[in-house]
Order: C-alpha cells, then structure tokens, then sequence
C-alpha cells in the first residue's frame, strides 16, 4: 500500500497552544516532556525543543505497560547518556508513578540548592507538561493530583487550555494542549502517530490506515497478528494490507448483507486492538535506529 496522504492537522488552536506555552516559561522552573512510550522518537515534537529553549527537562516515557519493557530500557538509557533525565510510567495502572517526584528533584537540584542558600527552602516547584495530542497529559495529571480535576478522554485534542494543578505541598504542575507540528520530514513519523490515535481518526482514511498498520505488523511482528486473528504466515506473506484487512474481516465474521466484508469495522477492531495492546506490547520506534533524538 502507498504512503498515507498528506494531512493537514496543525489547526490553528496548535498555533496559539504554541504562544501560551512560550508566554508561561518564564513561570516555571522545568519542563516534563512527555512521550508516547510505544513511539518515544515519533512522539517527541522537534518544535517544542525551540520553544521550551534552554529550561531544564526531564522526560516521561508514558504508557509504558503497552510497550516493549526491554525497549522501554533501552529508550531510558539512552536518554540518560545524553545527559537527560528520564522515567518510564503508566498513568492507567500508576506504575513508575512515585518516580516523577524524585526525578524532578534531579532535575531542578542545583536550582534546589541555590533555594535553600538563599533561605528559601520549600519554595513550590512549578512544572510544565508538554507533549502531543493524546499522549496522556491529563490522565497523568490526575494520577499525580488523585482526583479528576484534568479532563480525560481516550482522542486527542481534549486539553483546550493552560490549567494550574497542585499536586503537593511544593509542586505545581502547569498542563498544557497536545501539540503537533505542521510538516513530517520522515513520513513514517505521521503514520505511526496515526497508528496510536495522535491524529484524529475522522481526518484519517482508517481502512488505507489499518491496511498500513498490518503490514507495518506483518513485517516487524508477524507473531501479533497471527495469534490475535487466527492468520497463517502463507495468508500475509505476499498479500497487501487491505487484503490482510479483509482476512481478518472474514474470519471473524465481520460480513454485511450479501456476505460482504465489513471493512470498516474490522479496521476499527484492528486499530483498536494495537491502541489498547490486546495485539501485545510492541514499540514501533527502536533506540538503535534514533540514536540522534534530541529533548
């Protein structure tokens, strides 16, 4: 199957995201980046780097629990060899959750430090969330604060403001919009942000899309999909992605009248099913392949 076509998803409210976050930094002591962990290189917005400048940050591999753990610490790793701080989480399930405390800490602990000489120990900390649509901002907020105070909902572009949240005595937490840029230089970037629902599916072709992901699957982790729909290596091996889409259609009874193929409803099951891991945990991205990655 070609590529994914062109899509326009920088509306304009992403151009107005971008000046709030740039009028807020001169509040804030650090920046938490958080990234899809599933797609740590994809999920990391090249224009946020200008934008945040030269404040300290730290960055949160979210969604840990849907990713591959060893890739997890590889990703983590290699972070930490470029001189930035980082932890893996799950907001869902609150795993890795009492770290994002003490790694703030590392972050700020010259800024702490200088506090403490100047006699102002215990001065709150104040935080900035930054990340793309859908990445987990609010659900991670509200994990932090323990109750749901930030707006959630599973579709990106929720987050419509900058909100203040305390999390504790000492910490404040700034959340921001999700923000996506404008132009993909490796296309494979804005396909799998489509993959893990950053881009809207009602701007999105979900059947090319799903065709797209199962030979994305087929070719990196043949095993997902052939345990989940049932299929044989021979079925896929040569066959399109809108083939394999059918395949699965038809064996699991997804069949309209006449007995034809419901394909929109299997490419819903298919995306679905990768979104939410019941296909595995499977990391798209890979540390060895992007080792230039910049925060």
């Amino acid at each position: 199957m070609e590529e994914l076509k062109s899509i326009q998803w920088f509306p304009g409210h992403m151009t107005k995201t971008k000046r709030k976050i740039e009028s807020q930094l001169k509040l804030i002591d650090a920046v938490a980046v958080l990234l899809d962990a599933r797609v740590p290189y994809s999920s990391c917005n090249p224009d946020l780097r200008s934008v945040i400048n030269n404040k300290p940050r730290l960055v949160i591999l979210n969604k840990c629990d849907m990713a591959d753990p060893a890739e997890t610490k590889r990703w983590l790793n290699l972070f930490r060899e470029k001189g930035v701080t980082a932890t893996a989480l799950d907001c869902r399930s609150g795993k890795g959750m009492n770290g994002f405390v003490p790694a703030v800490r590392t972050v700020l602990s010259e800024k702490l430090e200088s506090w403490k000489n100047k006699g102002m120990a215990g001065r709150t900390i104040k935080v900035m969330v930054v990340g793309i649509p859908n990445v987990g901002k609010s659900s991670f907020i509200n994990r932090l604060v323990g109750q749901n105070r930030a707006k959630v909902e599973d579709r990106p572009g929720v987050t419509r403001g900058n909100q203040w949240y305390t999390v504790s005595k000492g910490l404040d937490l700034l959340d921001t919009p999700g923000v996506l840029w404008p132009k993909f230089d490796d296309k494979t970037v804005g396909e799998k942000l489509a993959y893990i629902g950053s881009v809207k599916d009602d701007i999105l072709d979900t059947e090319h899309l799903a065709g797209r992901l199962l030979e994305y699957l087929r070719d990196n982790f043949p095993e997902s999909i052939i345990a989940r729909y049932k299929l044989t290596a021979d079925e896929i091996e040569n066959a399109q992605g809108y083939e394999i889409l059918e395949t699965v259609g038809r064996k699991r009874g997804m069949l309209v009248s006449g007995g034809e193929i419901n394909i929109e409803r299997a490419a819903a099951t298919v995306l679905d099913e990768f979104r939410n891991a019941t296909l595995g945990k499977i990391t798209l991205d890979r540390s060895a392949e992007h080792t230039d990655i910049k925060i």
